[in-house]
């Protein structure tokens, strides 16, 4: 990484918060039973059925996202079934065909913020009736946020739900940024309504705080059959599962899950504020993490001298635009400069 002032290019860049590392000096010694079968992992998932009020919740832990939308998809789909997406889903982009390289057709909704609703889904269908000479559309992949730091809110994710559990379909969210989809919500979106409103789901720790892992979250009993040989078969289940385990009994502990993602989205809560006011435009309304303003290309050259961020796309001849990432640990000050060095420079 080139030497600048600071980096938002992602969520990932430093490494976990200190009471992860402390947990982890103190139990460093301690023995335990390995894949995931110690006490610190299975007090860390009753923790969690708790947050999300289901006691029969089925959690797995694995080390990252690609890892958890691959097991995901291989253990509730069957060869000729096929995943409707967003065309800038996760598993569309950023996973170099993870999913099709198991045989699962992809197929992409257009759309400009991230975000897909019933009427795309039903379109998917339509255009999929005949038969055995074309696949079956049977999973529904979304993110909460999206790639586009958007948010679904709990009536938009039960719509898509309700839709899902009347055409058989599964509903499958990709939480690799859910804590920030909850705190930019407030008492629109609630843990609870993650475990009420999809079949399976998973929990982000790897941008949220922890060194590494993702917690799945499978509410679909059906669903929830022999997973583990799936995860086994996929090179995901690590015998030192315990090293996922402290993590999240950490990050739910005293609520530190939430606190992390709160600050990363005030971070870039102040950008936005001061940005606006200066006349400044976005490529969508994020309230989370990651934001999208359009800069002029001069300026953008400019600013890549001292801070790190990526270009996301070209907007127009003279201006482009860009992709802000703050984290549980961008400070202040980081963000404070450069607000002024944008405001100082338009």
């Amino acid at each position: 990484m080139k030497n600048v002032k600071y980096n938002f290019g992602s969520d990932y860049i430093e490494g976990c918060h200190p009471s992860i590392l402390n947990k982890m000096q103190q139990t460093n010694l301690t023995q335990q039973t390995g894949y995931g079968e110690d006490d610190y992992s299975i007090e860390a998932k009753n923790i969690i059925r708790k947050a999300i009020n289901n006691h029969d919740a089925a959690i797995h832990f694995v080390a990252g996202g690609t890892l958890a939308n691959l097991i995901v998809a291989s253990a509730c789909l069957r060869p000729h079934e096929a995943i409707i997406a967003p065309n800038s889903g996760h598993i569309n982009t950023h996973e170099a065909g993870a999913i099709e390289s198991v045989g699962y057709k992809i197929l992409p909704i257009d759309t400009d913020d991230g975000k897909i609703v019933v009427s795309d889904i039903r379109q998917v269908l339509d255009n999929h009736n005949l038969g055995p000479h074309v696949v079956k559309p049977r999973m529904v992949y979304i993110s909460n946020s999206t790639e586009l730091g958007t948010v679904y809110n709990r009536s938009e994710l039960k719509m898509i739900y309700d839709f899902c559990k009347e055409n058989n379909l599964i509903l499958f969210v990709d939480g690799a940024r859910l804590g920030a989809a909850i705190s930019a919500n407030g008492d629109k979106l609630r843990m609870e309504d993650m475990a009420e409103f999809t079949d399976v789901f998973y929990i982000g720790g790897t941008k949220n705080g922890a060194l590494l892992g993702e917690a799945i979250v499978i509410n679909n009993k059906a669903l929830q059959q022999d997973f583990d040989f799936f995860i086994k078969q996929k090179g995901g289940l690590i015998s030192k599962g315990r090293t996922i385990g402290i993590q999240f009994l950490v990050l739910f502990a005293d609520d530190l899950f939430y606190k992390l993602a709160n600050h990363a989205n005030s971070m870039t809560k102040i950008m936005v504020d001061a940005f606006t006011n200066r006349g400044v435009k976005f490529f969508v309304d994020s309230k989370t993490n990651q934001i999208f303003p359009i800069l002029p290309n001069l300026l953008i050259e400019e600013l890549m001298r001292d801070y790190g961020f990526y270009i996301w796309k070209k907007y127009d001849d003279n201006s482009s635009i860009i992709r802000i990432v703050c984290s549980w640990a961008t400070p202040k000050e980081a963000v404070d400069e450069f607000v002024s060095d944008v405001i100082n420079k338009l």
